[in-house]
């Protein structure tokens, strides 16, 4: 994995905040873990989706990124199946498409058993370089 491709998105603050690290990267594919603490917890004692959120549009960042182009999010959604059970959580990102500007990306977050819990698509805009 070549920390500089990453630069765009290896010290992104919110990631760092919520414990979120880079297992894989190469461009259009990331894979990142969260492990599971109470700062993660909504009311009811689950993880927040918002959470489960963020860690699927980290992986989309690092994916659309990690060609050292600097793409931005235009659009997302994330579709929740099932609150996750174990110790983490891990988003894998795949690009589905790419052209000069637009970048499309899937992302399925999984729980510790491999069990499916949430679906995120991601849209990215590919700014010009400079």
């Amino acid at each position: 994995m070549d920390k500089d491709i990453l630069k765009n998105v290896k010290n992104d603050k919110f990631a760092q905040l919520l414990g979120i690290e880079i297992v894989e990267a190469s461009p259009g594919y990331a894979l990142v873990e969260m492990k599971i603490e109470d700062k993660h917890k909504n009311g009811i004692n689950i993880v927040q989706g918002g959470a489960i959120f963020t860690l699927a549009d980290y992986a989309f960042a690092i994916a659309s990124n990690a060609d050292g182009s600097t793409t931005v999010g235009i659009n997302a959604s994330i579709s929740y199946f099932k609150a996750p059970a174990g110790a983490y959580i891990r988003a894998e990102a795949r690009e589905e498409s790419k052209n000069k500007k637009i970048s499309g990306y899937k992302v399925e977050i999984k729980d510790e058993d491999g069990t499916l819990i949430a679906s995120f698509s991601g849209l990215g805009y590919r700014k010009k370089t400079e």
